[in-house]
């Protein structure tokens, strides 16, 4: 039975082990990160593709999205999904059937996320933050698929580290223009026109609608200058 000494309260030893149990909660974030790295590494070059848990096997998007990293996989491409069902499954499926290795980076949830079966690497994460780095870092290209608050959150995630220099360059490719229509819209007529961001900034996206012009785009975007992240690329991502 654990003693109060003078002056001290239930509440003051229930800070302090609430402090001990967040402080030791460093270590498996660390190995979460460590993880990470040592086994996504070696994998490259790699694709991050995104979209819906809860689009069905028969809607349009969910093909699609298998399309399109079945091409990239066949092209030389590693595809990255989060692991679950619907539009990550999808991604998966086409990996795993295609040339490259298809990775699932699985996250610990009360709901939704059920680990599919179409992994050749399975990585898993409870939390959100250190598994976003691990999508950023070893990406040559984001592919967003239609999504909900999470597939929106990535795309924010990785235009916010691009448009401020905390990321290299890299293609982003939005898929379904009817889908992602408003939100460009909105993005023109209000983020542009109050100045919050600068016209400039929507260059940082492509919307395609064809999975063989969403594999076009990243290799004309790398065209000119190759895979290979130069010298202050790699500084940079050092710091992501």
């Amino acid at each position: 039975m654990t003693e109060i000494s003078s002056g001290e309260s239930y509440d003051d030893i229930s800070q302090s082990g609430q402090l001990t149990r967040e402080s030791w909660k460093v270590f498996q974030i660390m190995a979460e990160f460590v993880e990470g790295f040592e086994r996504l590494a070696p994998i490259w070059p790699a694709v991050s593709i995104f979209g819906s848990a809860r689009t069905p096997r028969d809607r349009e998007d969910y093909q699609k999205a298998e399309q399109i990293a079945r091409l990239l996989s066949d092209s030389g491409f590693a595809v990255i999904s989060g692991g679950g069902p619907g539009i990550m499954e999808a991604v998966n499926k086409g990996g795993y059937f295609g040339k490259s290795p298809s990775i699932g980076l699985n996250i610990q949830l009360p709901h939704e996320q059920t680990a599919n079966e179409y992994q050749d690497i399975a990585l898993d994460f409870r939390h959100f933050f250190s598994r976003k780095v691990m999508f950023v870092k070893y990406a040559s290209a984001y592919v967003v698929m239609p999504g909900g608050f999470g597939t929106l959150d990535e795309l924010a995630e990785i235009l916010t580290l691009v448009q401020t220099g905390k990321s290299r360059r890299i293609p982003i490719v939005l898929v379904n223009s009817r889908f992602w229509s408003g939100l460009l819209e909105w993005f023109r007529g209000t983020l542009c026109r109050e100045e919050t961001i600068d016209p400039e900034d929507l260059d940082l996206m492509y919307v395609c609608d064809d999975p063989k012009e969403v594999v076009e785009a990243i290799f004309a975007h790398y065209e000119a200058r190759g895979f290979e992240p130069s010298t202050a690329e790699r500084e940079i991502m050092l710091e992501l």
